[in-house]
């Protein structure tokens, strides 16, 4: 007979669905557009966008499950006893989370932010990044993100 004061957690294969994820994401999901120096850009700036979603170590397999649900990303110790799914391959983005998201949008006020982050991956899609001024729409964009708003 098993002790029931021990806890048996079995890795496990897990299948998501769209409606799941997007539950998911919404509490737990982050779109993040980092702006940084960078002398031998051309814009002298480098944009970074991330699509990423943390957990405890514990809830890894949701992380890994979420990898495998995108077909993309890694999974990467974020700090202490937090794991984190990261998407920042400008194709992935492009092809498979924002697509993923305009069919199934967000309910939250971090569909404001998805958006938001759409936008800078179309600038991005058209050079914006590459010209000072396309950094300064951009950074307009990305100091608007994340603020639990909505705007």
């Amino acid at each position: 007979m098993e002790n029931p004061q021990r806890l048996h957690v079995q890795p496990r294969s897990e299948k998501l669905e769209a409606p799941w994820v997007v539950g998911f994401v919404d509490g737990e999901g982050c779109f993040f557009v980092g702006i940084n120096p960078h002398p031998d850009m051309t814009s002298q700036f480098q944009v970074l966008p991330e699509f990423t979603v943390v957990q405890h170590q514990r809830d890894v397999q949701l992380l890994y499950a979420l990898k495998a649900f995108f077909g993309c990303g890694v999974v990467r110790r974020n700090h202490a006893e937090r794991m984190a799914f990261r998407v920042r391959r400008l194709e992935h983005l492009y092809e498979r989370i924002i697509p993923f998201f305009e069919t199934h949008p967000l309910k939250s006020k971090k569909q404001v932010d998805f958006l938001k982050f759409r936008d800078v991956l179309r600038l991005m899609a058209t050079g914006a990044h590459l010209k000072a001024e396309g950094i300064a729409r951009i950074r307009a964009i990305a100091s608007r993100m994340n603020t639990g708003q909505g705007r």
